[in-house]
């Protein structure tokens, strides 16, 4: 059995090679809410990874669901990293077990839903997708105030969701999925075949700022309860989820060249927020 600090450096090293975001803005937590997140993180990307690189998507999906219910039941495989370091995060916190369900639920949806007819189907999607790892995370970051975090932390994985179905449009598209729901395109005169070929007209625009002025709602939604969680979690979920939106400016800033391409916010626009946020913290203390 490989060792409980091998196993939270797999889960860290997952999260700094996939999300620069994340990495950032989590590294400024204690170093045992540090260690829960990196792992809660790999879980996430390992249903993700199943989804997008998957031979057999459904019946690993399956197969992945059999593993979490053996990991509950404490029979989980002792060489696996994950299971090991997700036994300690259990051990530590009180971790609800229904978003995780819910998360791969949601990964499902992507194997058999290709298209949205409408917003709230997004929306319904979004929550099992992102809004399931915030409400994972809560009782590690704010275990006192989960009730009171459940709706901001709900609102900001729709926000965060959205914002990765508007910078990751052309990538979605080569996979064969169209988040864009069907009854805004139509309304904004918008369509398949503008989709299909990259089109970036006034429609496009005008569609891209509908759902974009969703997130930015939502994520102000979020921003309301901001200030419940304790400030050891308090700046890096204030951060994660202003690095995140900061990629709409980005994509603004760039023409909303979305088809081929992929934004991410600069290095130096990171450091810019988190400083500042860390700023805020020590003049809070």
């Amino acid at each position: 059995m490989i060792s409980l600090e091998k196993a939270y450096y797999k889960c860290e090293d997952i999260i700094k090679k996939n999300s620069q975001t994340f990495y950032q803005a989590f590294s400024l937590l204690p170093r045992e809410k540090r260690n829960a997140v990196w792992a809660v993180y790999a879980f996430c990307r390992r249903v993700d990874d199943i989804v997008d690189e998957g031979d057999n998507v459904i019946e690993e999906l399956e197969q992945f669901h059999r593993e979490f219910v053996a990991f509950l039941e404490g029979k989980a495989d002792r060489e696996d990293f994950l299971w090991i370091a997700l036994q300690d995060v259990f051990s530590k916190f009180e971790l609800e077990t229904k978003p995780f369900y819910e998360l791969i639920e949601g990964q499902r949806m992507d194997v058999v839903k290709y298209t949205y007819s409408t917003y709230e189907e997004l929306l319904h999607y979004s929550y099992h997708v992102a809004s399931t790892v915030g409400l994972i995370l809560l009782p590690i970051l704010a275990p006192a105030k989960v009730e009171h975090l459940k709706q901001g932390a709900i609102s900001l994985g729709l926000a965060m969701q959205i914002t990765n179905i508007l910078r990751d449009i052309g990538e979605d598209l080569e996979r064969g999925r169209t988040y864009l729901p069907a009854q805004l395109m139509k309304a904004y005169g918008y369509t398949v075949e503008h989709l299909c070929t990259g089109t970036v007209n006034d429609s496009f625009l005008s569609l891209w700022e509908h759902l974009a002025k969703e997130a930015e709602n939502l994520y102000n939604e979020a921003f309301k309860t901001i200030h419940l969680y304790p400030l050891t979690s308090r700046i890096p979920v204030e951060g994660a989820a202003r690095l995140y939106r900061a990629i709409l400016d980005e994509i603004r800033r760039n023409q909303y060249r979305v088809f081929g391409r992929k934004y991410f916010v600069p290095d130096e626009q990171k450091q810019a927020i988190l400083s500042m946020l860390n700023k805020t913290k020590k003049e809070v203390i």
